[in-house]
């Protein structure tokens, strides 16, 4: 008997093509595909994760402590860091191509208007009902009342992880307003926990007192927070994040996941690779207080590969990590990338512009024994991590 034949592979140019194109922010769009396809969100309660930084592995760590006290889990993250399939997972796996398929062929038959991440939300939300998850974790794309996953209905708790300066086009130029944003995925009645400190903390505690949301602070509950030791995943901004996902699922029920959860991975977070002797440690920080964090935890290393996207604030992204290394690679991760030949005029250090052959040429300047920092983009990060992977 014949094979059946394979499917067809997703069309991704169309769905990447799906951008916003100036259409207003928002979750009115991305709630009528969701009501439009019978309302898929409503078969399981979500936990919506918002906040500058660390929500990617904060998201990883709630998932691996909800599958570990045995329930079935969705989680939605994004970007993707070589698949998309990876922004949507269930039960810690990323689903099919074929499922991608078969959603974009659906979509542009039936005319569905969305942009990309309207669109990704509602996958993410029909695969997840067809899977029977009970819980999903939800992550924003980009603030919190002003983002697509504001349109989820069931909603059993917020994570915040942060507040700092970033998509100030978008969400405001100042923390005040970056928070208010944010912590504006407050619901009443609904628990928002959060590890944010200082200004942004008093722009959380005004919004939830506002919308008469319970608010769970380290300080307000120490023992919902508290550590028993530290995460797998590395640097000490990692246990904030574990806090907060710990106390998440404490707070939930799910207090049994703890320990699974510690354990959590996630890469391009301090992910360590060793090739020919020489150790390469991939992070997807691309914003100021991303790379402080990260300087803080790799204070020294031997060589910098950093290429970031030119909307970002090149010069407060780059400047933490001007210490850490003294040779230094500029690279492009993309065609809307800060012109590496500038950064290498302007900071020392030589520019190629193509990133497979950055990695090369910043291997090659790495000493045997020595490290190799690479920085600036999730892009970036992705495709090192996919090319050193298959190196190995």
């Amino acid at each position: 008997m014949d094979a059946a034949p394979s499917p067809p592979p997703p069309d991704y140019d169309w769905f990447f093509g799906r951008t916003r194109n100036g259409r207003a922010r928002g979750p009115d769009v991305a709630r009528a595909l969701l009501d439009a396809q019978e309302k898929p969100d409503a078969a399981f309660t979500s936990v919506r994760v918002v906040g500058t930084n660390g929500k990617g592995s904060t998201c990883a760590m709630l998932e691996a402590g909800l599958i570990s006290a045995g329930v079935p889990t969705g989680r939605f993250t994004s970007p993707h860091l070589i698949r998309f399939e990876e922004r949507i997972r269930v039960n810690g796996q990323d689903i099919p191509p074929a499922r991608v398929a078969a959603f974009i062929q659906q979509a542009r038959l039936a005319g569905w208007e969305g942009a990309f991440f309207d669109l990704s939300l509602l996958l993410a939300c029909t695969v997840f009902a067809e899977s029977g998850v009970r819980v999903a974790v939800m992550e924003a794309g980009v603030g919190g009342v002003s983002d697509a996953t504001d349109a989820l209905k069931d909603v059993s708790a917020v994570a915040l992880t942060n507040v700092a300066l970033d998509h100030v086009g978008v969400l405001g130029g100042t923390v005040a307003q970056i928070a208010r944003d944010k912590a504006l995925a407050a619901r009443p009645a609904v628990p928002l926990l959060t590890t944010a400190t200082g200004e942004a903390l008093d722009v959380i505690g005004d919004v939830c007192r506002e919308l008469d949301a319970p608010l769970y602070t380290p300080a307000t509950h120490p023992a919902l927070f508290a550590l028993p030791h530290a995460p797998a995943l590395r640097g000490s901004h990692q246990h904030s994040n574990a806090a907060l996902a710990l106390a998440t699922l404490r707070l939930l029920g799910y207090g049994s996941g703890s320990e699974a959860a510690l354990a959590a991975h996630h890469p391009a977070r301090l992910e360590e690779v060793v090739l020919d002797g020489k150790t390469i440690l991939i992070d997807g920080a691309h914003n100021p207080h991303a790379t402080q964090a990260l300087a803080a935890a790799v204070p020294r290393a031997d060589v910098l590969l950093f290429g970031n996207l030119a909307r970002k604030d090149t010069a407060a992204t780059l400047a933490p990590l001007l210490t850490v290394a003294p040779v230094r690679v500029f690279t492009a991760p993309g065609d809307l990338a800060t012109p590496p030949q500038d950064l290498a005029a302007h900071y020392g250090g030589e520019a190629v512009e193509e990133p497979a052959r950055a990695l090369g040429r910043a291997l090659a300047l790495t000493p045997v024994g020595g490290t190799l920092l690479v920085a600036g983009s999730l892009y970036l990060a992705g495709s090192v991590r996919e090319w050193l992977t298959s190196s190995i």
